[in-house]
């Protein structure tokens, strides 16, 4: 695990702030998935929400980091991203056989990413996508939004892991 998994300072700059506490969130992901097998990060504990995992949960943060701030915010093709593909509802929740280990590195990845394209911008700064409504959002917004996002799935992982293994904590 390599973001940290404390607040950001009490004073501080808005981006400072605001990516110490969208990492702060993502380093709770990453710790959710800490000693976790394979077997278990794909094992279901939701009857009704099956693609409900660890490892799908991981992989949907991953591709909406990806969607938010690459697609979205820097106007890129999206034909990578899974999920816009229109044919397979939640497809990048639908991942089977990859590693948790990898699932995570792609993450984190993608997230080291996002953090260069916030640090390289003004958040006032709008998204350039021309074909997605969103992209009007501010990027201040988009970032609060992944702040909400994650932390959202950061409470799902947490139940979660309970259900698997007893595993709990805040953080």
């Amino acid at each position: 695990m390599t973001f940290p998994r404390v607040r950001p300072p009490f004073v501080a700059d808005e981006p400072t702030q605001l990516i110490g506490w969208l990492d702060m969130q993502r380093a709770i992901i990453q710790w959710k998935c800490e000693g976790l097998s394979d077997e278990d990060a794909y094992r279901p504990v939701l009857p009704t929400s099956p693609l409900m995992t660890v490892a799908g949960l991981v992989s949907h943060l991953r591709w909406t980091e990806h969607c938010w701030f690459e697609i979205i915010f820097k106007g890129r093709d999206f034909s990578e991203n899974p999920q816009f593909d229109e044919s397979v509802e939640d497809a990048e929740m639908r991942i089977q056989g990859i590693p948790l280990a990898k699932l995570l590195d792609d993450y984190e990845r993608q997230c080291r990413i996002s953090n260069e394209i916030v640090a390289a911008h003004s958040l006032d700064d709008v998204g350039k996508h021309p074909d997605i409504g969103s992209a009007e959002a501010s990027l201040r917004w988009m970032v609060i939004h992944m702040v909400e996002e994650t932390a959202r799935h950061a409470g799902q992982l947490d139940t979660i892991r309970e259900l698997l293994d007893g595993q709990k904590g805040y953080y």
